[in-house]
């Protein structure tokens, strides 16, 4: 059952991801482009979480890379925010 999960919460990390960036597109407003890309890594890091909790549940622990991935994606909407705050 926790795989359904994490696989649903990749899915709708992926469905905000495509939605910031089709609005993006369409308006040019940097911030949607800034939180579209957080949320590409978002996405990203939820199949590390279903790479390590569900396909590789003993053979190799992904907490490092998971980790390392969030923080890249909060990471690059946070400097989006200060970029554009000027």
């Amino acid at each position: 059952m926790g795989g359904v999960i994490y696989g649903l919460c990749a899915l709708t990390a992926l469905v905000c991801a495509a939605l910031l960036l089709q609005a993006y597109g369409r308006k040019g407003y940097r911030l949607l482009l800034w939180s579209g890309l957080c949320f590409v890594g978002l996405t990203l890091n939820n199949l590390l979480l279903v790479l390590d909790k569900v396909v590789f549940a003993t053979a190799m622990d992904l907490s490092v890379a998971r980790s390392a991935m969030a923080l890249l994606s909060v990471s690059i909407l946070l400097f989006g925010l200060i970029w554009d705050a000027e």
